[in-house]
This record gives structure tokens, sequence and C-alpha cells, in this order.
């Protein structure tokens, strides 16, 4: 059992951990977790889900309601100023309200004729800058849209080309093929049919096919090769047949995806928990002996793939469950009850790439190597994120060597310490990078509820997706504070 000042220092960081994310320092110093724990824990609604009912309920008529989504969040903030620059009016309804407790937005969409002749600023949001730079086509007029240094590093040429297929002018403004870029939309949308081999991001053809019902023709894309993040295109096929999209095929193999014209009436629609939020806190369960996490509201017929991680963390020697109302994992345990290590993996992520930087963490702590494939994409997320890896996993021992694979793929093979990761309490203290990558930051945090000494530098930068990610974590601390009291 942890002593009197061990406990002082486990309240001072619940406390520092709570307080609002502009007051959090520059470096957040964790410690190792006292014990088990046992929580529940929501994350905030979907980015992905949000982002996509946004943008529907923002082109679509009438006034559509969105419950429990994502508004705190930079990625939401900027979407949501952004249909309101195209004239779509959108109420924010804070959580408590007596109606809508976990917070909700009205919002009145313009029936399929977005404002042009503007310009859209989006940071870093990539799923907004996409699913607009689409939505451009159905305006009056030009829309130039540009983001962050990182975001002009970011290729969109892909769905930039897909754009002129369907008749729009797309002007590059600095570099080709990057943002800024200024799309005119056509008087017409002249071709219903499109072809469009494996892309660098799923985020273009999501983009495509979340305005098809408002295009004169519908649309049909024929997709060849291997389709980059497909969970994510059956995320935006289900979403629109959900809402009252019309005409809504595909193939199993996505080769052939059709909605057809029929634009949307307003709706409304509950946004489940993020599941790559949830991946977090999953696997800090996996890691923690006697652990366990049980995420409410996300059961197992969510429409958000990233919910298929906890088959990683099983596939490594972790306990899972899955309800229509909840997924839970727990730590290992041998036939015997006793407490047991994850042990490694060879596994493909190629569906959910987000996931892929917590997945390494926990391979960090796992009995043998690990080999994460399907990883390509990760180059060109907010950060190179496979670089990221490779830097940030050296300073605690643990070999991250990134491979290429087959059809221009990528991967990491990690392989900690001999003997495992040093957990004493004299570690190396080591600050971990974050690279203004909220994905970053919160993978490597849980390497700190194992090893001591471990910083994370701009913790804020969880702002994109998840502002209340370091008060969750203190919920964790707390629980393995309560039950550490009680043995």
């Amino acid at each position: 059992m942890s002593g009197p000042g061990d406990d002082a220092a486990l309240v001072n960081l619940i406390q520092t951990l709570r307080l609002p994310l502009e007051e959090l320092p520059g470096q957040l110093e964790l410690a190792p977790l006292p014990g088990p724990f046992d929580v529940s824990i929501t994350p905030p609604g979907s980015k992905s889900l949000t982002n996509r009912a946004l943008l529907l309920a923002g082109l679509a008529e009438g006034e559509s309601l969105l419950k429990r989504p994502l508004v705190e969040a930079d990625d939401a903030q900027r979407m949501i100023e952004a249909l309101q620059r195209m004239g779509a009016r959108i109420e924010v309804i804070e959580p408590g309200a007596k109606e809508h407790p976990e917070g909700a937005l009205h919002i009145r969409g313009v029936g399929g004729r977005p404002r042009g002749d503007i310009e859209l600023f989006l940071g870093n949001a990539g799923t907004a800058l996409r699913f607009l730079c689409a939505a451009a086509l159905l305006a009056d007029g030009p829309v130039t849209l540009d983001g962050s240094a990182r975001m002009r590093e970011r290729p969109i040429g892909e769905l930039g080309l897909a754009l002129r297929g369907l008749g729009a002018s797309v002007e590059y403004l600095g570099a080709q093929g990057y943002p800024p870029l200024r799309v005119t939309p056509p008087e017409h949308v002249r071709r219903a049919r499109i072809m469009m081999p494996t892309t660098a991001s799923s985020q273009f053809i999501s983009a495509l096919l979340l305005v098809a019902p408002w295009l004169d023709h519908g649309l049909t894309l024929e997709l060849s090769g291997e389709v980059t993040s497909g969970p994510y295109v059956v995320m935006t096929l289900e979403l629109l047949s959900q809402l009252g999209a019309v005409g809504v095929h595909a193939k199993r193999d996505l080769s052939f995806a059709q909605v057809e014209h029929g634009e949307l009436s307003a709706f409304e629609y509950q946004v489940e928990p993020d599941a790559s939020g949830a991946t977090y806190f999953w696997t800090a369960a996996a890691l923690t002996a006697g652990s366990r996490c049980v995420v409410p509201g996300l059961g197992s017929a969510t429409l958000q793939g990233d919910a298929h991680f906890t088959k990683a963390l099983i596939a490594m020697g972790a306990a899972g469950d899955a309800s229509e109302k909840m997924i839970e994992v727990r730590a290992p345990r041998g036939s015997d009850g006793a407490s047991r290590e994850l042990r490694g993996i060879t596994v493909a992520l190629s569906g959910m790439p987000d996931t892929a930087m917590t997945l390494a963490a926990a391979c960090c702590f796992a009995s043998g190597p690990s080999e994460i494939r399907g990883l390509r994409t990760l180059r060109v997320k907010e950060t190179d994120r496979l670089e990221a890896l490779r830097i940030e996993l050296s300073k605690i021992g643990v070999s991250a060597e990134i491979f290429a694979g087959a059809d221009q793929d990528e991967g990491l093979r990690l392989t900690p310490p001999a003997g495992g990761l040093d957990c004493s309490l004299d570690a190396t203290p080591v600050c971990f990078e974050t690279y203004e990558d909220h994905r970053m930051a919160m993978a490597l945090a849980l390497i700190g509820l194992r090893r001591p000494n471990v910083e994370i530098r701009d913790p804020q930068c969880v702002a994109k997706t998840y502002p209340t990610f370091w008060s969750d974590l203190a919920t964790v601390y707390e629980s393995s504070m309560r039950r550490q009291a009680g043995s």
C-alpha cells in the first residue's frame, strides 16, 4: 500500500488533471497508478459521427437536432463555424439543460444550397476541410479553404481530382495538391459516376458520398485497389441510410458505392460516445492488473469501426464483453485467476489507423515483440505518427522499427527492452513530445500509468477531439486510490 506522501502526491495530480485545459502546465507529470481500478467512462460524442451529422444537418432542409454531439473540441468548433459561414443557423445547447442534459445542437440547414464567395479557415481539422471541399460543389459561388501550417502539408489532390471529374474548378493557391485551394462549383454536376483508385484518406470518399443526395444525378463511386480505412466509409453509408438518404447501396468489398439523388429532410440523431477516445481507457484497464473499464452508450451495434479495437486487446490476453448498451475490457488473468502481462501481437490496423498509437503503448508492456501493419496513412495525420512513435518510444528503450509492407503499406515492429520496461522508482525521467497531436498525447499518457518519471509536453493539445480526457483520467486515478485504500 502506498504511504501518506504518495497519497498526497496523487491527490495533487488528480487536482491538476481536473483543471481547465488552459490552466494545465506545459509539461504534465504523471504517476503510476497505485493499484487496480474499476471505472465507467463515457467519452465525448464521436468526432467522426458528429462531423458527418453536422454536415448533413447543415445541408438538409429544415431544423435538425443532434443530441450529445462533440461540441467543445476544436475539430467540431471549426466545422460549426464553417457551416455558419455557409448559411446554416446553429444553436448550441450546453450540457445541463433541462431538455438536453448531455448537450445538443439545433441546426437549420440551407436546403442543399450553401453560401459561396467565402473563405474558410479550418485550422488542423482535416475531416472538416475535406468534407467542406465536397460541400463546395453545391455552393452558389467559389469557396476558398485553408488551414494551419500542418494542414498545408496534408495532401488533398485526390479529392480535388474527383471534384474536377464532377465539373468543379479546383485551383490550388500554394503547392499543387495541397491546401489552400479554391473550389468553384459547376452550374450542374455533369457526371453521376466516377472512378477512384486507392486514396490517401477514406475521408475523400466519405466527403463525396455525404453530398451525393443533393447532386443532380446522385453519385456512384467505383473504387479500385484497397479502400483506405474502409470501416469509415461503411460508417458514412450506414449513417446516410439511417438519416433518410435514398438509394444507398454498396458492395461488401466497397468496390462500388452509390447514393441516389433525394435531398435529405431535417432529422433527429443521438451521437454515440467516441470509440477512438474509449480505446485509451480500455487499454489502461488491460495494462493494469485487476482492472476493468466499461464504456456505456457504445454497444455491439455501433457504427464506429474503432470499437473493434478491443479485439486486439483480447488477442493480447485481455478479457472483454460487449452488449447492446456497453463495451468493457478487463485486465489479463490466467486460468488460475492470477494476473498476467499482455503478450505481443501481430495485427493489421488499416481499418482503424487512429488506434495504432494506443496499441503501440500497450505493446511497450507486452511479454514479446509486436508487429502492427496497415499504417501508411499515419504519415499524413496531425503529425507523421510513425516517425513520432519511433522517436518517443526509443526514450524508454522500446525499439520501434518502421518497415515497408506490400502495396506501399508501412508498419511498426515494436520490441520492448530485454527483461521488460524499466518501471522502477529511479527509471530515467522522460518527457514525451506530442507534436501538437492529440492522439500522441493520449496514447503516451498510458505509459505514465505504469512507468514512473513520465511527463507529457503540451497536454492542452487533447482539445482537438477530447477536451475532458485528463479529467476522465483523474477518475481512473481516484478509483485506483479508493480500491488501494480498501485493500
